[in-house]
């Protein structure tokens, strides 16, 4: 008898019929179906998880094995030396050096009997186990094996290459795709590439620009236009418009965008223009510079050259209200309004060569871990965001244009505006309008050489000689005067978007304009606005409110009182649920009241109209324009992370702690010692952390990122500066805005880390909440010597314009305001990225940096009519860049970099120009500790490395017969200055650290423990070799280039929690000399990057890990060294993503061993939950560190904020209660 063994199936065959019966049963029974198809994907499952636990498993020890160690088989194994189990006592708190192995993966029984001689080790987990005593281990690293990742998967974006296009042929089977997923909806989900990323099309693409889709899976498309189309001005080739391409070049050269004559701008010149192939010096005679200038503004008919996008000036004109019923207003004309037409500019953008990067269909980026294959959505770009994707399907309900089957896609407009100086003295300034578009990746946007930034407009700033005309009004009083004024200057802003938003514009925006795209085919083009960046005094001009009125925020209309509640749920709730809408009808009756019936514009009939919503009397064009369009103008307004963080919310905390240690006894000495510590932190990287020069306490002339650095160098620099009450307050709130600072600043977000950021948020939240009531309160803070300064200097000046005697106050005091916009905009920030991406493809800092040009252009200008001046250079520059591309050529200024080889680790230079006699060398340096066994370890690394062993041979002791078997031709090896470490982004971009002994010599690499519990190992580089060599064992001898760092270890602090969990920094101290493996050869392909170790200046400096004096092993000059390092984890957006798993472009053992280590234990789980934490934002390492005031287990309801606390001032009532905000969400925008 033979069943089916199907679960559920009863049939039951003769054993006659043998296997052909049962076989042709299964092929038709549908339990059998679905019991083998489970069954398959167990077995996946089960092959899946052997794998990767094979692969993270190292393999056994070779001494586990050996008969001299049988007695200790059960013994726990460990890659570092034993010598840093032990506990040793440093020059300050919390510095005992603990190397953080645990219990080794371990088949063998822990029950044997342990030997004498043991090490207690205490455990961070809380429990113990003796340690054996072991023989001499070299440290070695986990063979870090970084994915090789192909190039279509690596992320181009930043240079604005495209790669190669994929080949259909060798792609996997598309079956199951095209099946599903392209019938239904004619939708298209991509392949999961080598990082996991899928990307999902609402709508099947017909072109896409990064060869991401095969061309085979593109939809097909009407190429043909229903009716004429508007070619674009022809421009011809160079020398066009000049006589020859001498003229042309130099021509090119100077109008590159740049006053200064700097090293690059020279050898540009030389390059580009001396020795050109074309260059004829005789073509020079009769140059005349301002000849070829009029020939580029005019063409060989005398005609000046036009294109439709050029620029037009007019006048704008306002009405001033006269304050009577029988006079109507007066108009009053301001000139030179310079801007260009955004249609135009919209057609010339989709016709540029540029256009052949944009992306005309908007998608989802998907991503599956590839650690347990759960999906989940991934926000970047503005053209995979849920604006993009509703505007799109918008789109698509309208109907079609009559007689029109072209493809229907969106032109994405951003702006920025921003008034700007244009010399460091003088009062001369431009107010310039940009334009982007989203369709372009914001790695190209970014950059201000791309070509991609639009300039459209310079909004005009009302004329001094208007006060002469609001004088003259009957009837005006000082502050009547002043709020007129300001009125006016509302009117004028406005009635230039009036002007911008023209009848052409509203025509293409409903019914759109056909224009012929990248690719060759027509398409019918919809500009749609999705965001604009300005700082806060703009914003309140677009939205038409007041500034810091009753309801300053311009997105919502949460009073100022309620800002006191940020973070807890009544507030995230108010916001979403009280959103701007526009009253138009309110905003019409006041002006009724204004220009009909001769009311003041701050009068009571008007502030009874408008107050509620802090409204103005000025009709919003973008509402009136674009509202009944579908546009929202107020969520366009997105946040601004330069001057609302960095320079706001970070800016005034980092002001009051200074007022707090001035607070102190000996404040001015604590702000000394502050300032010395700020000029021993180390640089980083490229300009990623400068030199603080100056007293870092002054503030003097600091941009937006200077504070950053800032914030990022600030935790070790304040430790130890407050009383240990308050500092592990100060602790805790520094790491959560750090970490809070470092996530809105991702240029890639997961589902995942907007989890994060959102509970980050929350802790940040009540952790300033408490900074505010408990801490700011227990002391009387006066403002800084420099507010001080500079509200006398105010004053002086009053006195003299008003010939009053001058008056000397003494300091103010000054509370800690938490009831700011800038402070409630931080709740802001989640809901934005979810709806429009990331927040630096909207950051006012591309528009700061499209102000060089500008700057660049006003030295060249007469400063007269600068608006005028400045269009005309732009207008050259684009007109240059055009019969470029009409050439096919781009000029060397504007090339990509070059791209670096993704499956290149490091790079180090093979020059012999520091050649190093061994034995000389060692002479010159007799008795220094750190080379103590220099040719020794370095004869091991050699045979290590040639011999290929693998972490496992870590406590292997090679012979003397071995020693001797390696040659070094010579006994010489040549040093180098620097080194490149080449790595992925977890946005998958390509980068590299530079790696000098003298300046950046710090690396990690990857822990080699068997269960570590930090991810990583840290080192100093203090040289960098290479050489010939090869292994005399009597064969055929293969000489080989070897490259190999000689390193001074450093261990993680015993006793010291971080992460996290603890919002602490790691904190590492050098190993001893006395340990056999204080230093030693590293392999310069097991580096990961290069790392920023922060003196940690409570520990001071001392010799408890290398006696004093001069050493190799220190800088030249010192004879001891800081005792303890904090990692600076901060200090960019990849280092702070290599502390978490949610890097998608980390590698994944990487990721999984970051997870194991910093206590992520669920999968897709980005933070631990309440009940896991013992003390997440009082964070101190002990329960004694935490001040009582400080306790997480208590914060205050939403029900028990006193009144004052909410009002418009600083206010210092206590707060109280149970927290009953925990179990909400925060909403999305």
């Amino acid at each position: 008898m033979v069943v089916c063994g199907a679960s559920g199936c009863s049939w039951e065959g003769t054993a006659a019929a043998g296997t052909r019966g049962l076989n042709r049963h299964r092929a038709s029974c549908q339990l059998y179906k679905k019991s083998s198809f489970h069954g398959t994907l167990k077995r996946q499952e089960r092959a899946k998880d052997a794998a990767l636990l094979a692969h993270l498993r190292p393999p056994h020890r070779r001494g586990d094995l050996s008969a001299n160690t049988s007695h200790v088989m059960g013994r726990p194994r460990q890659i570092a030396p034993h010598q840093l189990l032990v506990m040793r006592q440093r020059q300050g708190p919390a510095a005992h050096v603990l190397d953080t192995s645990e219990f080794a993966d371990s088949q063998h029984s822990l029950d044997h009997e342990i030997p004498q001689n043991d090490v207690d080790i205490d455990m961070e987990d809380g429990f113990s186990f003796k340690e054996p005593a072991r023989p001499t281990m070299r440290r070695i690293p986990r063979s870090f094996d970084e994915t090789v990742h192909s190039e279509e998967d690596l992320n181009y974006s930043e240079s604005g290459q495209s790669p190669p296009t994929q080949n259909p042929t060798v792609l996997p089977a598309q079956s199951r795709f095209r099946r599903v997923l392209l019938t239904l909806r004619d939708t298209l989900q991509t392949p999961f590439n080598s990082f996991g990323l899928s990307r999902l099309y609402p709508r099947r693409p017909s072109f896409e620009p990064d060869g991401f889709v095969p061309s085979s899976l593109l939809g097909k498309t009407c190429p043909t236009a229903p009716q004429e189309v508007d070619s674009p001005p022809r421009v011809l080739a160079p020398p066009y418009p000049f006589h020859n391409m001498t003229i042309y070049r130099l021509m090119s050269w100077m109008n590159s965008g740049s006053s200064r004559i700097s090293e690059t701008k020279v050898a540009t010149l030389v390059k580009d223009v001396l020795l050109a192939d074309d260059f004829d010096r005789e073509h020079l005679q009769r140059f005349s510079v301002r000849q070829s200038l009029r020939e580029l503004d005019k063409d060989e008919s005398g005609n000046r050259i036009t294109f439709p996008d050029d620029w037009i000036e007019t006048n704008v004109t306002i009405e001033i209200p006269t304050k009577s019923k029988e006079d109507r207003s007066r108009p009053y004309s301001i000139p030179g309004f310079h801007y260009r037409p955004l249609v135009e500019v919209i057609r010339a953008a989709f016709t540029d060569a540029q256009a052949r990067a944009y992306h005309l269909f908007p998608f989802k980026r998907m991503w599956k871990d590839p650690l347990d294959d759960h999906e989940e959505r991934i926000y970047d770009e503005l053209y995979t965001s849920d604006a993009w994707l509703e505007a799109q399907d918008d789109l698509h309900k309208q109907p079609k244009e009559s007689g029109c089957s072209l493809e229907r896609v969106i032109a994405g407009l951003m702006f920025f505006s921003d008034a700007t100086h244009l010399a460091n003295f003088g009062t001369a300034k431009a107010w310039p309008l940009y334009a982007y578009f989203g369709n372009l990746t914001k790695y190209l946007r970014s950059s201000p050489t791309s070509g991609s930034c639009h300039l459209v407009g310079f909004l005009p700033s009302l004329p001094d000689n208007i006060k002469d005309v609001l004088s003259s009004l009957p009837r005006i009083s000082k502050t009547g005067l002043a709020s007129l004024h300001t009125h006016c200057r509302r009117e004028l802003f406005h009635a230039c978007w009036e002007i911008l938003l023209d009848a052409d514009f509203l025509y293409v925006y409903r019914h759109g304009f056909v224009v012929k795209c990248a690719d060759g085919v027509m398409r019918r083009i919809y500009p749609r606005i999705f965001t604009y960046s300005a700082d806060y005094p703009e914003k309140v001009l677009i939205a038409t409110i007041k500034d810091m009125g009753l309801c300053p925020c311009p997105r919502c209309l949460t009073p100022k009182g309620l800002f006191g509640y940020l973070g807890l749920a009544k507030d995230m709730k108010f916001r979403v649920s009280n959103l701007r809408v526009y009253v138009t009808n309110k905003v019409a009756k006041a002006r009724e009241f204004i220009y009909g019936l001769g009311h003041t514009v701050d009068g009571g009939k008007v502030k009874d109209a408008l107050e509620e919503g802090s409204w103005v009397p000025v009709l919003n064009q973008f509402v009136n324009k674009l509202g009944p369009l579908g546009l929202d103008p107020f969520r366009m307004l997105v946040v601004d992370l330069m001057h609302e963080c960095e320079l706001g919310t970070w800016k005034a905390l980092f002001t009051h702690l200074l007022r707090l240690l001035y607070a102190l006894p000996g404040g001015v000495q604590l702000v000394a010692t502050f300032d010395e510590r700020f000029r021993q932190v180390p640089t980083f990287g490229s300009g990623v952390i400068r030199k603080f020069a100056n007293n870092t306490s002054e503030m003097k002339k600091l941009a937006a990122r200077d504070f950053e650095d800032i914030l990022q160098c600030a935790i070790p620099i304040f430790e130890g500066l407050f009383p240990p009450n308050i500092d592990a307050a100060v602790q805790s709130l520094l790491y959560r805005f750090a970490e809070w600072h470092a996530l809105v600043k991702l240029r890639l977000h997961s589902d995942s880390t907007l989890t994060f950021l959102e509970e980050t948020f929350k802790k940040l939240s009540r952790q300033l909440r408490k900074f505010r009531t408990d801490i700011c309160t227990a002391f009387d803070t006066l403002e800084l010597p420099k507010e001080r300064a500079a509200r006398q200097k105010k004053l002086d000046q009053r006195s003299e314009t008003h010939n009053v005697s001058p008056e000397s106050t003494g300091p103010k005091v000054k509370k800690f305001n938490l009831n700011t916009y800038k402070y409630h905009a931080m709740g802001d920030y989640v809901g934005m990225i979810r709806f429009f991406g990331t927040t630096d493809s909207f950051t006012t800092q591309i528009g700061e940096l499209a102000h060089r040009a500008l700057k660049a252009f006003y030295p060249l200008t007469n400063k007269q009519d600068t608006s005028s001046q400045l269009a005309k250079h732009e207008r050259r520059r684009r007109v240059l860049r055009r019969i470029a591309e009409a050439e096919a050529t781009t000029p060397s200024i504007n090339q990509p970099p070059v791209q670096v080889d993704p499956g290149e680790r490091y790079h180090i230079a093979c020059n012999r120009n520091n050649p190093v006699a061994l034995f000389t060398f060692l002479r010159e340096h007799d008795g220094d500790p750190a080379l103590k066994t220099f040719i020794p370890k370095l004869k091991d690394h050699i045979l290590y490395r040639l011999r290929k062993l693998d972490v496992s041979h870590c406590d292997h002791s090679f012979t003397d017969e071995e020693h001797n078997s390696v040659i070094i031709p010579n006994d010489t090896i040549y040093s180098v200055h620097t080194m490149q470490v080449h790595y992925t982004t977890y946005d998958m971009r390509r980068e590299y650290d530079t790696i000098n002994p003298k300046t950046h010599a710090d690396v990690m690499v990857l822990s080699g423990e068997t269960r570590p519990t930090h991810p990583y190992w840290y080192a100093r580089v203090l040289g960098i070799f290479h050489m010939e060599t090869w292994i005399n064992d009597g064969g055929q001898p293969v000489k080989q280039h070897l490259e190999a760092l000689w390193v001074r270890w450093l261990a993680p602090l015993r006793n010291h929690k971080s992460g996290t969990k603890h919002a602490r920094l790691p904190k590492v101290a050098f190993v001893e000399e006395s340990d056999a493996d204080a230093f030693g050869f590293l392999d310069p392909g097991q580096v990961i990057r290069g790392v920023h170790l922060i003196p940690a200046f409570v520990s001071g400096r001392g010799v408890s890990s290398l006696r004093h004096g001069k050493s190799f092993a220190r800088p030249e000059g010192e004879l001891d060294d800081w005792e303890v390092y904090c990692v600076g984890m901060f200090v960019d957006r990849d280092m702070f993503m290599r502390y978490t798993h949610l890097g998608v472009g980390h590698p994944a053992m990487l990721r999984n061993i970051t997870k194991d280590c910093l206590g992520f234990k669920s999968p897709g789980a980005t933070v631990i939950s309440e009940s896991d934490e013992a003390d997440t934002d009082c964070e101190g390492n002990s329960d004694e560190e935490c001040s009582p005031g400080c306790s997480d287990a208590e914060e205050e309801s939403d029900e028990e904020i006193s009144d004052d606390e909410t009002g418009d001032e600083d206010s210092d009532s206590d707060e109280g209660g149970g927290d009953d905000d925990d179990d909400d969400d925060l909403p999305s925008f």
